[in-house]
């Protein structure tokens, strides 16, 4: 059955959303009192589309964006995209290095970046950029003067002039007026570190883009008047999509939390701005179950009173209520995505009713694949297949046997920019996206992730094992802080950082921590397969590495 394409532009849905949300509030940045109207917004996009036509930006040139979420760091990227040129958003997290050869690879021509990231950038390395620009003052900090040129520095200066002149009358809503563009032109080139080395570079089309934002216009996930706290990443894609691209669509107001996203001050921000819906990765989740959950439902009492029929289903709805209270109390659901869930967070949230939901996505789909809203939720799964997306598994019994998952449709993206031999071993000649996650799925299109085609390990009869379904288990025993699962000989060693925190908390040294593990070893070996027990656990002095998106670079441990 083919997928149900959404037809609908891109640039034209902004356009509509701008004019017909003039007056609301759009944009603010947590802590401060400055409030930016859609009207306001969209008169900033204009001064940039002026200033893009001046330095001659021509539609499909690339503009490279870095720094922490801002408002000034949303409005470059819709100006970018609403001018028809390609924007390329770059993690601030990445190394100067990284981030140097991202915008070589890219093209760019004018970066856009936060002062204190730029300081340890070396211009000379990117010969292609004309100009660098402050995020923060809009000042230009490096320039290429080209001969006959007007140099960049001195169009910035008669910007607020010449934009007078060209609205006589003030920016009005009938001045939004955004260009066609073809639908299958690069809006976005999302570079993606991963965990098996070098970046590559995402091609997401404008219908792409519009693939995601109107699942999410017709789901009502965000809606006019409704507010929104961003705290993921917006140059990642699920940030992008779900805390900018739907919410502006609509008229949401965003409040955008430019600060370490930590539980504690994530949790103060949500009791202030009450957001309509949380768009969360599990690690927020998971911490909160460790750290508060955990310590609470443990203690002898506490147990006590759970093993009393109707006395337990009080205690969960108190504990249920405490935790929505703590995200703000206003929210529809929780929309949980960007990394698997642990099961046993996942299997608590569920009994005590908690309004959450997985998704499942990749940068490679800008990011959506699968989605279900709670109510339909089913546990272990990562929601149904979009309507506009189709999904299938390599595998002979598909319900039941795991095989890659393959995905197709609106939201696919176009290819890996100037690499088009990496992208045709994921994309195949009838238009399949192989995700390299391994799982199941179900006859309604419900798909089951058991874990990464790629650090799937294959035991000696035969089995498959899938290394993230053993971490998960062994997370959330005493004092493991991460782990990861690897092949060492003919079994498997499970490499553990300490919850050096909670041992500090507890006054555990050292010497009981190596009997607390070899007990959790044999904890663990109860709970899983035969083929899957732990040989040893080896503690590492340090957090693993991860990439940008907080993924453990597993290559670096094999």
């Amino acid at each position: 059955m083919n997928a149900k394409y959404y037809n609908d532009s891109l640039l034209t849905i902004y356009q509509q959303s701008f004019r017909n949300n003039w007056d609301l509030p759009a944009l603010t940045e947590y802590g401060s009192d400055e409030v930016l109207s859609y009207g306001e917004m969209a008169r900033r996009i204009a001064r940039f589309h002026l200033f893009f036509s001046q330095i001659g930006l021509k539609k499909g040139d690339k503009v490279a964006l870095i720094g922490k979420n801002s408002a000034t760091w949303v409005m470059c990227f819709m100006a970018t995209i609403t001018y028809g040129a390609t924007i390329v958003p770059i993690l601030s997290d990445f190394n100067a290095r990284d981030a140097q050869h991202i915008i070589n690879h890219s093209g760019a021509g004018v970066l856009f970046v936060s002062q204190q990231i730029w300081e340890t950038y070396d211009f000379e390395q990117m010969p292609a950029l004309k100009a660098v620009i402050s995020l923060e003052t809009r000042q230009v900090l490096a320039e290429r003067n080209e001969q006959g040129k007007q140099p960049v520095e001195r169009i910035i200066r008669n910007l607020s002039r010449r934009f007078r002149s060209l609205y006589k009358a003030g920016f009005n809503p009938s001045d939004v007026v955004y260009p066609d563009v073809d639908k299958e032109d690069v809006a976005v080139i999302n570079y993606t570190s991963g965990t098996t080395g070098f970046s590559k570079g995402v091609m997401l089309t404008f219908d792409n883009l519009c693939g995601n934002v109107m699942f999410g216009i017709r789901s009502r996930l965000h809606y006019e008047g409704s507010r929104a706290l961003s705290f993921l990443p917006l140059a990642h894609a699920y940030g992008c999509a779900f805390d900018m691209l739907v919410p502006l669509a609509v008229g949401t107001f965003i409040t955008l939390f430019g600060k370490t996203p930590t539980p504690r001050l994530l949790l103060g921000a949500m009791a202030k701005v009450r957001p309509n819906l949380v768009i969360c990765v599990p690690l927020i989740l998971e911490k909160i179950y460790r750290k508060q959950i955990v310590p609470m439902i443990t203690r002898r009492a506490m147990r006590w009173a759970l093993a009393v029929p109707l006395i337990d289903g009080a205690i969960y709805a108190k504990i249920r209520n405490r935790l929505v209270e703590a995200f703000g109390g206003a929210f529809e659901e929780v929309i949980i995505g960007g990394a698997p869930l642990n099961g046993e967070v996942e299997a608590f949230l569920h009994k005590i009713k908690f309004p959450f939901t997985v998704g499942y996505g990749m940068t490679e789909c800008g990011p959506l694949i699968s989605y279900t809203p709670w109510r339909e939720f089913v546990p272990s799964s990562c929601g149904r297949t979009l309507p506009n997306m189709e999904s299938k598994i390599i595998s002979d019994d598909p319900e039941r046997i795991p095989g890659e998952i393959c995905v197709r449709g609106q939201n696919r993206m176009k290819g890996y920019y100037r690499n088009p031999g990496i992208t045709a071993e994921v994309i195949d000649s009838d238009g399949w996206l192989h995700t390299g996650d391994m799982g199941t799925r179900s006859a309604d299109g419900t798909l089951f992730i058991k874990g990464r085609y790629k650090t799937m390990i294959l035991s000696a009869s035969g089995q498959n094992i899938y290394p993230e379904e053993i971490e998960a288990k062994l997370n959330n025993m005493p004092y493991v802080g991460e782990s990861l699962i690897v092949e060492r000989g003919k079994g498997l060693t499970a490499l553990v950082y300490p919850d050096y925190e909670r041992m500090d908390a507890d006054h555990v040294d050292m010497a009981a921590l190596h009997a607390i593990m070899e007990q959790n070893r044999t904890d663990l070996n109860s709970l899983v397969a035969p083929y899957e027990k732990v040989d040893h656990i080896q503690l590492v002095p340090h957090e693993f590495e991860k990439t940008p998106k907080k993924s453990i670079k597993r290559y670096l441990y094999s």
